[in-house]
């Protein structure tokens, strides 16, 4: 059965920096795509990074510059790097992982950024 666990969220003031990790584990198959989403309260979960076996990475515009993703193939991980963090960040943030056809979803970290 395969499991998405992220860890790493916490309470930040403006400006911090935060580094989420995830570990997809419980597949033979590589993630072809890992990435993180979050949702704010009273919002939709959106798209913050993707990072593709291939290297290939997408980021959400409100993050570029701030966020770094990063994988380990070798163990499944991917990892998010925060930097400058604003209030705006606030969130649940999840690791995704699409293994073959399918989506795995972890539990989600929460990332709060208030002075």
């Amino acid at each position: 059965q395969v499991q998405v666990v992220e860890s790493g969220g916490g309470l930040v003031q403006p400006g911090g920096s935060l580094r989420l990790s995830c570990a997809a584990s419980g597949s033979v198959f590589r993630p072809r795509v890992m990435g993180w989403y979050r949702q704010a309260p009273g919002k939709q979960r959106e798209l913050v990074a993707t990072m593709t076996n291939g290297g290939a990475i997408n980021y959400a515009d409100s993050v570029k510059g701030r966020f770094t993703i990063s994988r380990d193939n070798s163990n499944n991980t991917a990892y998010l790097q925060m930097n400058n963090l604003k209030p705006e960040d606030t969130a649940v943030y999840y690791c995704n992982a699409q293994i073959v056809q399918y989506n795995y979803w972890g539990q989600g970290t929460q990332v709060t950024v208030s002075s």
